[in-house]
């Protein structure tokens, strides 16, 4: 048991871990080219086990195809790190008044891991694009989608059973909660091209034999997935909605065919749905009105400075109604969301505001804060021993 923790305690692990956090940083970083952002993130630094590859848009990749570098995720490096900190500390460190800077310093270092941790697991981020003068009770991904079937005949509600893009696997049978209906999927492409038949064309089969492929002609070209940050992929499926009675037919659905296209509606004896394939939505017990939304430009050109919106949030809970003016630099913080003002669209009217739910937002503020009174205490002992010295001489 000793050797063991002597292991994790040891200042060579610290060092070796630190060289692969360097590795994994310099390569996440030339793959970022290829992937963006986002899913370097993924691959490299939300992941065990990271894998680089030689890209193959770099020269001689005809020779060096077959280089592949294996090498800690971010995951792993940070929970190693973090064993080994702890180690470290039971280990050479007494909780001694001398001592009291440097455990504040391991104290915020450890609070920033955790801190790491819980926004990879627990964060969620989705836009919320408002109309001026319109509400939203919404936000929506758009990198992650859902397969809904909606049921409309309540007057005062909807009900939606959705199911994760995720789980859409060629030939998988899916049943939909609180229905009697179930879901076989036929193909799913994360990211298609969607075209119409014309009489030069001669257009691929489509096993589609309900909905808007049949009325309006429409066919499916599969692309590779984008990773570019600003790409938006268009996740199409074709799907047959089976009933205890048999089957209701195939639809094609896909997250470009949405509120501007007449709704697929799947009907099962005296029931009806609408059914999609749309970016995933987050729904709130509040509306966010858009009351003015302002694009302030430098004068004389096109280059904006400023872009705000102000806002009414009228909550269920009429108490917690609240009116905030958001832009850049100064969000809102709402019900355990944050809102910033990201974007806007549709020549001014509508304003884009990113949210995110970040149940860890306020750790790396304390953990820094920590992290530098801990600085402070340590190298202040010491400027006041040296100081206490030269008296003496």
């Amino acid at each position: 048991m000793k050797p063991l923790f002597k292991f994790f305690s040891s200042l060579k692990l610290t060092v070796v871990l630190l060289t692969f956090s360097m590795m994994l940083i310099f390569f996440g970083t030339l793959d970022q080219v290829q992937y963006g952002i986002w899913h370097t993130q993924k691959l490299y630094f939300e992941s065990f086990i990271a894998v680089w590859a030689y890209p193959e848009q770099a020269p001689a990749y005809n020779q060096l195809f077959w280089l592949r570098i294996p090498m800690p995720g971010g995951y792993l490096i940070g929970g190693l790190l973090f064993i080994n900190l702890l180690a470290a500390h039971f280990t050479r460190f007494k909780m001694t008044w001398k001592k009291s800077g440097i455990f504040l310093v391991h104290f915020g270092l450890v609070l920033l891991l955790v801190s790491e941790l819980m926004t990879d697991l627990l964060s969620k981020e989705s836009q919320m694009p408002v109309d001026e003068g319109g509400r939203s009770n919404y936000s929506q991904s758009h990198r992650a989608n859902e397969l809904v079937l909606i049921d409309r005949s309540h007057p005062d509600y909807d009900s939606v059973h959705a199911i994760p893009a995720t789980q859409l696997k060629a030939g998988k049978e899916i049943e939909v909660p609180n229905t009697p209906l179930s879901i076989r999927v036929v193909k799913y492409y994360p990211n298609a091209e969607i075209g119409r038949a014309n009489n030069n064309a001669t257009a691929p089969q489509s096993p589609a034999d309900r909905g808007a492929a049949v009325k309006m002609g429409i066919f499916v070209t599969p692309q590779p997935v984008s990773y570019a940050d600003d790409a938006i992929n268009t996740a199409t499926a074709y799907v047959e909605v089976l009933s205890p009675e048999g089957s209701l037919g195939t639809w094609l659905v896909s997250n470009v065919i949405d509120e501007r296209f007449p709704p697929q509606t799947v009907q099962a004896g005296d029931q009806s749905w609408e059914i999609a394939l749309r970016f995933q939505r987050q729904y709130y017990p509040f509306e966010v009105e858009l009351i003015d939304f302002s694009h302030d430009k430098y004068p004389g050109t096109e280059i904006p400075y400023n872009y705000s919106s102000e806002v009414m949030v009228h909550h269920q809970d009429s108490t917690k109604n609240q009116k905030a003016l958001i832009y850049m630099n100064h969000p809102l913080r709402y019900e355990g969301l944050t809102f910033y003002q990201a974007s806007f669209a549709n020549q001014d009217r509508t304003s884009i505001f990113q949210v995110v739910r970040n149940p860890g937002w306020l750790l790396p503020y304390v953990s820094v804060l920590l992290m530098g009174l801990g600085m402070c205490v340590q190298f202040g002992m010491h400027f006041f021993k040296f100081l206490g010295k030269r008296r003496q001489v």
